[in-house]
């Protein structure tokens, strides 16, 4: 590594020289893609360079169990990848989301950041390859097979951490104005038109059932997305990695992730599509359906008073 200016530090890739801003843990590879893709703003979630960090720790621990990888080049790499997974280099993940469809530069981003820290690590400095990217942090892995399985892990973390919580505390506290709204007897209706009396309980049990519907579909979605495709490496014929890589991998990032990951047994199906990915997004567009069906409903009948049914009040949030 040779310096050009005080701003600027000389990297190499296969590609050859390229120019890195002096204080940035990426390298030539990923300098070459900003470069390539100024297309949006849009960037990452952190939950998916999470997932890249439980990922590449994983990985590295496996390697190293395999003897693969040496121990001090692994302690260092699977450190390194602590800090992504904390947060800590956010700002190093600088590549656009619009990339090649195989997600190769971020998968290199990723690589690169973790392969200058760990040198950091073991005490070298920036752009010093006592870590290599690809020889080390990328060992036995492809783009093809971690951005899926990143993919797959990300939205498992996101349900697991945040959705499924959210429709658990939705269900109980409409479960509990169930129970208060009980002896509520009111006028049930059919296509806005006076039918046969219902408790207003009943309405919100309605509710707290569509709630306990939506975490079961969540379920349903956990496990399609529990089936990742790392393993695979380039094509999904698992070239260059051990018959064992991914079993041990997969059984690591279930015990640090606090998910269930499995390896696939198709490779080639789990890395020529995102089917499970799509069976996720049409599960999220049903429960998206369902609050929207729940909150229209506790709008209207809480319309009025002068003019509308005012048959519940809601606390006044602002003016209008």
């Amino acid at each position: 590594m040779t310096t050009s200016n005080s701003n600027v530090r000389i990297e190499r890739d296969s590609m050859g020289q390229m120019e890195v801003p002096a204080d940035a843990l990426y390298g030539a590879s990923t300098m070459r893609a900003v470069l390539n893709f100024p297309i949006s703003d849009l960037r990452f979630p952190l939950t998916f360079i999470r997932a890249l960090g439980l990922i590449k720790q994983s990985a590295a621990k496996t390697n190293m169990s395999l003897g693969a990888l040496d121990e001090s080049l692994g302690a260092a790499i699977v450190e390194a990848a602590q800090e992504v997974i904390e947060g800590k280099f956010d700002g190093h993940f600088v590549l656009d989301v619009f990339q090649t469809g195989s997600g190769t530069s971020t998968n290199t981003n990723a690589n690169e950041v973790i392969a200058n820290r760990a040198s950091q690590i073991m005490g070298g400095d920036l752009g010093s390859r006592l870590v290599h990217p690809n020889d080390h942090v990328n060992l036995g892995q492809s783009s093809n097979d971690v951005i899926p399985t990143a993919m797959h892990l990300a939205a498992l973390l996101a349900i697991k951490e945040d959705l499924i919580p959210g429709l658990e505390f939705l269900r109980d506290e409409l479960q509990k104005k169930s129970d208060e709204f009980w002896p509520v007897i009111k006028t049930g209706r059919t296509h806005l038109q006076d039918a046969t009396p219902v408790r207003l309980g009943q309405e919100f049990l309605g509710y707290a059932g569509q709630a306990e519907n939506g975490i079961r579909r969540l379920r349903r979605a956990q496990d399609a997305l529990a089936e990742v495709a790392l393993g695979g490496t380039a094509v999904g014929t698992g070239v260059n990695t051990h018959p064992e890589f991914s079993a041990r991998t997969c059984q690591t990032l279930s015990e640090v992730a606090g998910v269930s990951v499995r390896e696939t047994d198709n490779h080639f199906q789990a890395q020529s599509t995102l089917d499970a990915v799509v069976e996720a997004s049409g599960e999220l567009k049903t429960i998206a359906v369902s609050l929207h069906k729940i909150a229209n409903d506790i709008r209207f009948i809480a319309c009025g008073p002068r003019a509308g049914l005012g048959e519940i009040t809601r606390p006044r949030g602002a003016a209008g």
